[in-house]
């Protein structure tokens, strides 16, 4: 098992070559959640994520003859940029296989870091499998998302900086995706502050921790907004320092990423990835297990899809009644459309965008359909919206 000498003899080796970090107090994520909320924002590296510590602390202890044959590695996006970063600093040819499903904006920040990408199977595992056979007939040194102890004692080096930069706290929450940034982390916690509860995050659909102190469960998978923990099993290094460091591990549902997301962004202003807003996540799904506590929690990373970004806020507005979408039943007939229109603008709401339907929705030859979707400052105005729409018109909410 790693050592805390380990991380810091990897904090010394990547000094200058990775960010620190700044190491904030957030009071509107401390207002929404109940508990006092440090974040580590990690989400400001270079790449954008905590994955070049790793990477930094792994290639910069290759020997000459490795470094001569480069390396390999298999991501579908934070690892991988970190290696193509890290190798190009120190020259060496870095070879990176991503599943053909990669979004095209990660596949092409990781050629932007200079490394050959190739894209190759359906998923992580037939890529995994293609890179072995890669390295075994190249020769190539295989650079391993999680499961190395370079690699865990560089990802350590957050809870090193964090613990240094925080005050007083009572639980550090770290997602968990192969378990590297945990295991790290843990180490330098346990050393550093003995007595902080250390809590593990996974997604419900990768959560083969779920029966924690228990044994691991193989999780159904399947699509997340955590694309970043989305792995089915931990490995066995990381797993054995979770088992005898870590007090728990929760799980969160999607729809608690998408609320920690927005959250991020609106209240501390800070863009984050799903599995960079776990920790939050898990906060809000378990708000008795940490209120009025000093929380610390890692923002892991900040890359994700604008569109997949937009569209969560989107959806977050629409939950929490920001955004309100009202289906009505209009008479078919001129100037309906502007009534509306001066209703919704009179009561301050924003229209957002407009549907309307006479053929084959109107209950009548004489009316239609019309769906209109209203921004409102929050739902005690949405409900003034709609009841100043029923005056006039026949009005369900969608």
């Amino acid at each position: 098992m790693i050592s805390f000498q380990d991380i810091t003899a990897a904090a010394d080796r990547i000094r200058g070559k990775v960010i620190r970090t700044p190491t904030i107090a957030s009071h509107s994520l401390s207002r929404a959640t109940g508990a006092e909320i440090t974040l580590k924002l990690e989400n400001l590296q270079a790449v954008g994520s905590f994955k070049e510590r790793g990477a930094a602390n792994k290639l910069a202890l290759l020997n000459a003859d490795e470094r001569a044959r480069g390396v390999i590695a298999v991501s579908a996006g934070n690892h991988a940029q970190g290696v193509a970063r890290h190798a190009s600093l120190l020259g060496i040819d870095a070879v990176i296989v991503m599943p053909r499903f990669t979004p095209g904006a990660k596949v092409v920040r990781t050629r932007d870091w200079g490394a050959r990408v190739i894209l190759e199977g359906d998923n992580f595992t037939e890529a995994l499998a293609f890179a072995q056979d890669l390295q075994s007939r190249e020769g190539r040194t295989f650079i391993h998302p999680y499961d190395d102890v370079a690699i865990m004692a560089g990802q350590g080096t957050c809870a090193l900086e964090l613990l240094e930069d925080a005050g007083e706290l009572d639980a550090l929450v770290v997602p968990i995706g192969g378990g590297g940034l945990l295991s790290g982390c843990a180490v330098a916690a346990r050393a550093m502050r003995p007595n902080l509860r250390l809590i593990g995050v996974q997604v419900e659909k990768y959560d083969s921790l779920c029966a924690f102190p228990g044994p691991a469960t193989m999780p159904t998978g399947g699509a997340t907004i955590a694309e970043g923990i989305a792995v089915l099993q931990i490995g066995q290094q990381t797993d054995e320092v979770i088992r005898k460091l870590v007090d728990q591990v929760l799980v969160v549902p999607e729809c608690a990423l998408e609320t920690a997301i927005t959250l991020l962004a609106e209240g501390a202003k800070q863009v984050s990835e799903g599995a960079g807003a776990a920790g939050l996540a898990a906060v809000l799904t378990y708000p008795d297990l940490f209120a009025g506590q000093k929380v610390a929690l890692p923002v892991s990373g900040g890359n994700i899809d604008s569109r997949i970004l937009a569209n969560t806020l989107l959806r977050a507005m629409l939950r929490d009644g920001r955004i309100l979408r009202l289906i009505m039943e209009i008479p078919d007939r001129p100037g309906v459309l502007a009534d509306i229109s001066r209703t919704i603008g009179g009561a301050g709401g924003n229209i957002i965008e407009v549907s309307h339907q006479r053929l084959f929705a109107a209950p009548s030859v004489q009316a239609a359909e019309l769906e209109v979707m209203i921004e409102a400052r929050d739902p005690a105005h949405a409900e003034r919206i709609t009841q100043e729409l029923e005056k006039s018109y026949i009005v369900r909410r969608a």
